[in-house]
């Protein structure tokens, strides 16, 4: 997919794109559509869509181990396993090895990282909810963090664009604090999740479920190379169908067809380079991971999407007169900020009805009830700020129950090849507050394998997300026992209360009107060095309660068409 590049020389493009995954895909779409030639850099290792998803096709018993991590698989990938489902057989080789890419935890943070051509754009959840003027007013309305320097208008004719693009289906409710968006078919609810939404609009006045928001293709539209979501829910694995949106079916193909993308994995970009005397950035310098050398390019204009923490290591790194703390530091504020969404919070339940009832296929997808917390003064928390949103499903249980039959021979053979009862669980999504004291920070005393500073996490929950999560708990109780679900039991796993863990982490380059308190400006550029954009997590201002990575992806579209205007008006 694309040229290689493996000259010493300083070649010149007009933009370099740090990053392969959800928004260095969008960036190197959106910049080659618009003419400009542009250098992809992938610290890791090339991915070609289909042909290098080796267990997409994979069953059960193709396993050595059944899909399970072996002990082997723990000792190299310890953190990268804190998920619960990141390091089995399926799907471990799209996360990295902790031994070989160490981090530094002064408080627990849980970092997953794929390191490849695509990037995490393969395992992501596909959730894809857009944020209202709800989000982007919250911190100044109540003083936490800074105010965004967008609103929703500024950003809804994005949100369109890459709906349309990737093809989220689901279904519009009409909801101010969650805007209606371009979406195809919804997939269906089952049983039990309908009785859960008819109690829902019975019971309570605040509440709606509705089926995910998801980056599966359903419908009619063509997007090229891309067939619609076969309903194998294998799509950690990379997908033959190009059923969901990665940058690998989608974004990086399209780029590539204008002949203007030049694509160079193993290439681990360290630091943008400053020009004192013109003001703005030169390039960036990277080390080969194949041949070890350190090279240089040259651009006009760069956009850092090595994701959230990657992209403000690399900022912190590059480091000038001009400034000694890390490139546009001048607020400070770079490393700090951090978030991320907390989970592992809520309720389950089974039900004795629809026995007879079963589903086709595998759904890719659960459902959602929008935040109805401190939506207004009737929804007014005195506990805690901001809110949360749920995500769950209804599945019939499966032949794991014979672990509690004690019966065996024929009776017991008999009863394993019935579906077993009805189950229905949901999980809470709850916002983190922007706290400047959640921090990153570079350890010079802990290099890497090639000459690099490790990273610190100095991140933790505090207060106001320890109290959401109780009312998440009592909320989710309450929803399901009022729709008469048996054997409600709520759950709060203090496991999960560690940042990291949704996969989510946002802030530590954000988004601001002041050059004193944040890092960009209202179109993602370094407000002291306008020729480099941060579109990926590590602009946000502030976390809301949805999945981010819709809201990452129409922030890079947008950037990036600002930055090719602004580059063709100055090439005329």
């Amino acid at each position: 997919m694309g040229k290689s590049s493996t000259s010493k020389n300083m070649e010149q493009y007009d933009a370099i794109v740090i990053g392969t995954g959800i928004t260095g895909g969008w960036a190197a779409k959106e910049l080659c559509e618009n003419g400009l030639k542009t250098l992809v850099l992938e610290r890791g290792r090339m991915i070609k869509h289909i042909v290098d998803y080796p267990t997409m096709n994979m069953d059960p018993w193709d396993f050595e181990h059944r899909g399970r991590a072996t002990s082997k698989d723990r000792e190299s990938q310890e953190k990268q396993a804190r998920t619960g489902y990141t390091t089995g057989e399926d799907s471990k080789h799209w996360f990295v090895d902790d031994i070989k890419h160490p981090y530094n935890e002064i408080k627990r943070f849980d970092w997953m990282r794929g390191y490849h051509v695509g990037g995490r754009s393969i395992t992501w959840g596909r959730q894809s909810y857009r944020l209202s003027d709800l989000d982007f007013t919250a911190n100044k309305k109540d003083g936490y963090g800074v105010d965004w320097p967008i609103r929703y208008k500024d950003i809804a004719p994005w949100y369109d664009k890459v709906e349309e693009f990737i093809g989220v289906s689901g279904e519009n409710l009409g909801l101010p604090h969650l805007p209606d968006g371009k979406l195809s078919e919804p997939m269906e609810l089952k049983c039990p999740e309908k009785d859960l939404r008819k109690s829902l609009a019975e019971n309570f006045k605040d509440r709606v479920l509705t089926i995910g928001r998801v980056a599966n293709k359903t419908g009619n539209k063509v997007h090229e190379g891309r067939l619609n979501c076969q309903f194998r829910d294998r799509c950690i694995r990379g997908c033959p169908f190009g059923g969901y949106f990665n940058s690998n079916s989608s974004t990086l193909p399209a780029a590539e067809r204008t002949g203007n993308m030049t694509l160079r994995p193993n290439s681990i970009a360290y630091e943008i380079v400053y020009d004192e005397e013109r003001g703005l950035a030169s390039g960036v310098k990277i080390i080969d991971t194949l041949t070890k050398e350190k090279l240089f390019f040259k651009a006009d204009i760069i956009f850092n999407c090595a994701s959230t923490i990657a992209s403000t290591s690399i900022l912190l790194q590059s480091k000038s007169k001009r400034f000694p703390n890390g490139l546009g530091n001048d607020s400070g504020e770079l490393g700090h900020n951090v978030m991320d969404h907390q989970l592992g919070v809520g309720a389950s339940a089974t039900t004795d009805k629809y026995l007879d009832k079963y589903f086709k296929g595998q759904r890719p997808n659960g459902f959602y009830i929008p935040r109805f917390r401190n939506l207004d003064k009737k929804t007014e928390q005195k506990e805690f700020i901001r809110g949360y949103g749920y995500q769950g499903g209804a599945s019939r249980s499966n032949w794991s129950r014979a672990v509690a039959e004690m019966s065996y021979g024929k009776n017991l053979k008999e009863e394993l090849m019935k579906p077993g009862q009805w189950s229905i669980g949901m999980g809470g999504f709850g916002e983190c507050l922007p706290y400047h004291e959640n921090k990153i920070s570079l350890n010079y005393d802990k290099l890497d394998e090639w000459g690099l500073p490790t990273l610190d996490f100095d991140v933790e929950f505090k207060e106001n997300e320890k109290k959401m999560r109780k009312d998440i708990q009592e909320q989710a109780v309450a929803m399901l026992k009022a729709a008469g679900f048996k054997n409600v039991r709520g759950y709060d796993d203090a496991n999960s209360f560690y940042p990291g863990l949704a996969i989510h982490e946002m802030g530590t380059a954000r988004m601001g009107h002041d050059p004193k308190t944040s890092i960009l400006n209202k179109y993602n550029q370094i407000h002291t060095v306008p020729n480099v954009y941060v579109t990926d997590g590590a602009c946000m201002t502030s976390s809301a309660c949805q999945n981010p990575s819709l809201t990452y992806m129409a922030l890079t579209a947008r950037a990036a068409n600002h930055a090719a205007k602004e580059f063709n008006k100055s090439k005329k």
